[in-house]
């Protein structure tokens, strides 16, 4: 049987006490789309760890958090700027260009992380009507290379972006383990260096489903309520959304479960770099390891344990850790890759 425990932190299960909180809500009825106890409740606590000015709108997916936090604050002759790597340009199956209009725009980085410098080839054309306007500069915490953006090189982002009457948008979807990695509160690398809009996740840490899109300045958020209910992302039984978020902001369960992830992916990565022919190509700085691995070895593990290449060309692969990953699944996996490498 193939196990798909370090294929992604999105194939774990859901953490019961996030499995409790939506069981609690499903109890009696309740006004819908959002009008209830729940969804307030889970609101105050986005306000309380991003700011009062924080406006939140739970969405279902990921892809509907980033391509809506996009569409609410650009018009279809506007560009995005994002790394090669983000999920914006390699996941989402077209989706911002598809319902924003926007041109997506990318610049490569060795690590997943965007500097002023890389994003500058890009910054012309303002004012000239046959040129697509820079808008957005997008960025990932932790990035899709397990790489973790610091407070004070956002802060020089956001400095670059709005000095261009541009905004700076993050993709959350792994922004607990960032924390974690940080040891920060989420407004000081969000909210306080200067991020304009949030795609906040929690299903690759313990939730079940759902994300929010968090506007984090005073009168971005104008009519944003239409292009929610128009993109059909507005849930009518929105509490068993925001229920989960109550559970995972409810004694740092997000911290826990990021905390563990981490910890086991460092180990995984302590582990495996002892073993000749395998390289670490990035630091290990999240839940993610991204290792070289001899192509034909790689396809024999996979048939015991189940993992995405990254880079092809290089033999290059990417394990992940989650909330649920135990020791001895890593003491399982790194003996059958011993095997392999026999």
């Amino acid at each position: 049987m193939i196990r798909y425990l370090f294929a992604s932190d999105n194939t774990s299960g859901v953490h019961p006490a996030i499995l409790e909180e939506i069981r609690s809500a499903n109890t009696g009825h309740t006004v819908g789309y959002g009008y209830d106890k729940y969804t307030e409740e889970a609101e105050l606590l986005f306000k309380k760890h991003l700011g009062p000015e924080a406006e939140i709108f739970f969405v279902f997916t990921g892809t509907a958090a980033n391509v809506l936090c996009l569409s609410g604050i650009t018009r279809s002759w506007n560009s995005v700027i994002t790394a090669s790597t983000a999920h914006l340009e390699q996941d989402e199956c077209g989706a911002p260009e598809k319902f924003t209009g926007c041109k997506v725009l990318t610049v490569d980085t060795p690590d997943g992380k965007i500097t002023p410098e890389s994003i500058d080839k890009h910054m012309h054309g303002f004012d000239f009507e046959h040129h697509s306007q820079p808008k957005v500069i997008s960025i990932t915490q932790s990035t899709e290379m397990g790489t973790v953006y610091y407070p004070h090189e956002i802060k020089e982002l956001a400095g670059f972006v709005h000095s261009r009457k541009m905004y700076l948008h993050m993709d959350g979807a792994r922004i607990a383990n960032a924390a974690v990695t940080l040891n920060s509160s989420f407004k000081e690398f969000t909210t306080d260096a200067g991020v304009d809009i949030l795609s906040f996740g929690g299903t690759k840490n313990g939730m079940m489903y759902g994300e929010a899109v968090c506007f984090l300045r005073s009168g971005l958020a104008e009519d944003f309520r239409y292009i929610r209910k128009q993109s059909m992302q507005l849930a009518s039984k929105m509490r068993f959304i925001s229920a989960q978020y109550i559970a995972y902001f409810r004694d740092d369960l997000w911290k826990t479960c990021a905390a563990h992830s981490n910890r086991m992916a460092r180990i995984l990565a302590k582990k495996i770099v002892q073993l000749k022919a395998i390289r670490i190509t990035q630091p290990v700085e999240a839940n993610g390891v991204f290792v070289i691995i001899p192509r034909q070895v790689a396809e024999n593990v996979c048939r015991r344990y189940f993992f995405y290449p990254w880079n092809e060309k290089i033999s290059e692969y990417r394990l992940m850790a989650g909330w649920d990953t135990k020791e001895d699944d890593i003491e399982d996996f790194v003996r059958v890759l011993k095997e392999a490498l026999k």
